[in-house]
């Protein structure tokens, strides 16, 4: 069983920056693969990022490229997402996802663990 806890949502204002942070417990943390899914007011939870297990390989969507950064750091369990430039509609809550069946089960939408979600509000 993984345990996922997610910190560092708020409010900010369009333009600025954002760090989530992700502390997960449990079997196997460090080989398993980590992301992180957002899901706004009257819509689907999406995809926004993910990375393997040695921090070497990240795939993003669309609307975060070159904008949003994913991180881990093994010796503390913990996964980042540094947010910048950020705008009104990256509002949403922000789900840390995990799954050691690796980025691909992230990708797909289905991975085996979440968080319980962190709430980013960005004012225009």
């Amino acid at each position: 069983q993984v345990q996922l806890v997610e910190s560092g949502g708020g409010l900010v204002q369009a333009g600025g920056s954002l760090r989530l942070s992700c502390v997960a417990s449990g079997r196997a943390v460090s080989s398993s693969a980590m992301g992180w899914f957002r899901q706004a007011p009257g819509k689907e939870r999406e995809f926004v990022t993910t990375i393997d297990w040695l921090g070497s390989t990240t795939a993003y969507a669309d609307s975060v490229k070159g904008r949003f950064t994913i991180s881990r750091v093994n010796a503390k369990n913990t996964v980042y997402l540094q947010m910048n430039s950020m705008k009104p509609e990256d509002t949403a809550i922000y789900y840390c996802a995990a799954d050691y069946r690796g980025t691909e089960a992230i990708v797909a939408g289905s991975p085996r663990y979440w968080g319980q979600g962190t709430q980013v509000t960005v004012s225009s």
